[in-house]
C-alpha cells in the first residue's frame, strides 16, 4: 500500500484509526475511542469521530480534521501537503511541529 501523507506530515495510512476504518474493525475503533478520550482529555469523542478515510481525499474524516488549520490551509493553497508549499516552514506549520516534531522528517523526506 502506498503511504498517504497528510498536509502536516502525519502518515494517515499508518494511523490506527485509518487502518481500523478501512478494515471495518469496529472493536478496534471502539478501543481507539476509549484511548483518545483519555489521551486527548476529550470525553466527547465518538465512534464517528474516529472513523477516517485519510486527510487528503473525500470520505470520512476524524473529528480533528474539520478544525485543523494546517489541513484548511493546504486545501486553500491546493497543495498535496506542506512539503510542496511555497511557504514551507510557515509559522502555522512550525507551531504544530513543536507538538509533533517527528512529523518534520516525513515532510523533509518528501522535499528531497
Amino acid at each position: 500500500m502506498n503511504k498517504i501523507i497528510a498536509y502536516c506530515g502525519l502518515v494517515c495510512s499508518d494511523c490506527p484509526a485509518y487502518i481500523a476504518t478501512q478494515a471495518g474493525d469496529k472493536p478496534a475503533l471502539d478501543k481507539i475511542v476509549e484511548q483518545w478520550r483519555v489521551e486527548y482529555n476529550a470525553p466527547n469523542i465518538t465512534l464517528e469521530g474516529v472513523m477516517c478515510d485519510g486527510c487528503l481525499g473525500g470520505g470520512r474524516k476524524c473529528g480533528h480534521c474539520f478544525e485543523c488549520e494546517i489541513r484548511a490551509c493546504g486545501i486553500q493553497k491546493g497543495v498535496a501537503n506542506c512539503s510542496v508549499c511555497p511557504d514551507y516552514g510557515c509559522a502555522k506549520l512550525e507551531e504544530f511541529l513543536k507538538m509533533a516534531p517527528h512529523l518534520r522528517a516525513n515532510l523533509e523526506a518528501l522535499r528531497k
